[in-house]
């Protein structure tokens, strides 16, 4: 007999409809899986057969032919393991093919019957949802990830025969109930306030500015000056994510099988600066997505930037130029949405004192130029706001009162978003950082001393032309925080503050 059981699967960022057709005949017992599937899906024979007999069915002594449909792509993982079950009991007879309801059934399955957590679930359903499926039948581990699907039945489940229960109608199991995105917001940073950073006021305001505009930002300095705390302090002052911003990070970090439950707050990514540039851009057998993807809408913080080697720092081109990551294997390419603010942190020498107003460099020149030599020119240009963050002094480290809370930050940040939004609505962007040439020439005009102020800094500091369009940005984005239609000198004087570094640690 035949039976077919509706399933999904996964190729890059979407889903895509799998039939599971299960065909059993009498004859010599054997077990045949085509359909392109890799190493995990074959093994379902084990699997599924131990899971069988420890729900209680009986392992069909027949042959068994399993077609995993269509058969010219590729089949990964073990979330088959589920429908090719439920198709087995159904083809051998042990259950009436007729009576099982209609969904579409994705889970592993342990020895023992149990149906474990399976990677990629919500783009799967998502995918699903959008070709008209309505009915899911999912592991219980998973059902966080659906709370916000509307217009879909989900129903968890903790073992093959609960679902075939439910399947069969002779077990009643409550949907994963739809929430709402507003009241599951979520704002805890704990420590990580800026009302607790001491002094640094141009560092923050260049932050502050920096999140306002999604701009990437470099900061500069000797050890101990609070780099990191001021970046690990980025987060509480973001804005407020959307859910379909949401949406799409939940969908990266399921696929990478990092998402437990829904994600509430945007992403903010460490990575070691011994990671490879496959862990960073992504890849692997299955073209996984890396640390940058996993930081979409969130940031993307590398601490102590020169120790990463060169070419995996100047895999960050593409996707800061463009937002995303395309990552190609032989037998696969995906693209990724990489659409991440960068924040880095770096050292000026070697020893760390260069350029410090409060200890002596004792680096050499040779070694200050090899050390900054490993950040080229095209990435300095990429990243649109430096700052240098010096050592704090005595008397701020010393005052009791606290400094301006992130929330009172973030409540600017998020009325210079608004602006933005309203000003780039139904163009696909959302913040400054990401206006194009044409946008630039439309929302960026300069009166007469504005124009005079940034020709005399262009020609002075030879700047090249990206970072010219950087600069009007920046400014664009001071303008915003200050509530001003228009750019004026005293915002352009203020960005041209931030691109002044690049000729003092000039490589």
């Amino acid at each position: 007999m035949l039976a077919v059981i509706k399933s999904y699967g996964l190729k890059g960022m979407d889903g895509f409809p799998v039939s599971a057709e299960v065909d059993m005949h009498s004859g010599m017992p054997t077990y045949d899986i085509v359909g392109l599937a890799d190493t995990a899906v074959k093994e379902s024979k084990e699997r599924v057969r131990s899971a069988l007999k420890n729900s209680g069915y009986n392992y069909p002594v027949a042959s068994v032919v399993v077609n995993l449909a269509p058969a010219d792509v590729k089949k990964e993982g073990s979330l088959y393991d589920l429908p090719i079950a439920v198709g087995m009991l159904a083809a051998s007879k042990q259950v009436e093919y007729q009576t099982l309801r209609p969904a579409v059934l994705l889970g592993e399955l342990s020895l023992n019957g149990e149906v474990r957590k399976v990677n990629g679930i919500l783009p799967m359903i998502i995918a699903a949802r959008q070709q008209g499926e309505t009915v899911f039948v999912i592991p219980q581990e998973n059902a966080d990830e659906a709370v916000f699907i509307e217009g879909a039945q989900i129903f968890p489940v903790a073992s093959l025969r609960q679902a075939v229960d439910f399947l069969r109608g002779e077990q009643q199991i409550e949907p994963v109930a739809v929430r709402s995105w507003q009241s599951d917001m979520q704002h805890s940073h704990g420590d990580n306030d800026f009302k607790y950073i001491k002094g640094q006021y141009a560092a923050k305001r260049a932050m502050e500015i920096a999140v306002a505009g999604g701009h990437n930002i470099i900061m500069i300095g000797p050890p101990g000056a609070g780099k990191t705390m001021l970046a690990r302090a980025v987060p509480s002052i973001m804005p407020d994510m959307t859910f379909d911003e949401a949406l799409e990070v939940a969908k990266i970090h399921s696929i990478a099988g990092q998402l437990n439950g829904f994600v509430y707050e945007r992403p903010f990514r460490t990575p070691h600066h011994s990671a490879t540039m496959v862990a960073l851009t992504g890849g692997g057998n299955k073209a996984r997505p890396g640390e940058i993807s996993l930081a979409h809408n969130g940031v993307l913080f590398l601490d102590e930037l020169p120790e990463y080697s060169r070419q995996t720092l100047e895999t960050l081109r593409q996707p800061l130029e463009d937002g995303v990551i395309t990552v190609a294997r032989n037998a696969i390419s995906v693209t990724y949405p990489a659409d991440f603010m960068l924040i880095a942190s770096m050292n000026p020498c070697p020893c760390g004192n260069y350029g410090s107003a409060t200890a002596e460099c004792k680096c050499t020149a040779a070694q200050i130029h090899r050390y900054l030599n490993k950040l080229s020119g095209p990435l300095l240009d990429r990243i649109d706001i430096h700052v240098e963050v010096d050592n704090v002094s005595y008397d701020d480290l010393q005052e009791e009162q606290l400094a301006e809370p992130s929330s009172a930050v973030r409540e600017r940040v998020n009325r210079a978003r608004e602006a933005q939004l309203a000003r780039l609505k139904g163009k696909g962007r959302h913040c400054n950082a990401q206006m194009t040439s044409a946008d630039i020439k439309k929302y960026c005009k300069l009166d007469s001393e504005s124009v005079k102020l940034l020709k005399e800094s262009f020609e002075k500091l030879n700047l090249t032309a990206r970072a010219y369009n950087r600069i009007l940005k920046v400014a664009r984005t001071i303008a915003d925080l200050d509530g001003s239609q228009n750019i004026t000198a005293r915002h352009i004087a203020e960005s041209l503050q931030y691109r002044a570094l690049d000729r003092k640690y000039r490589v």
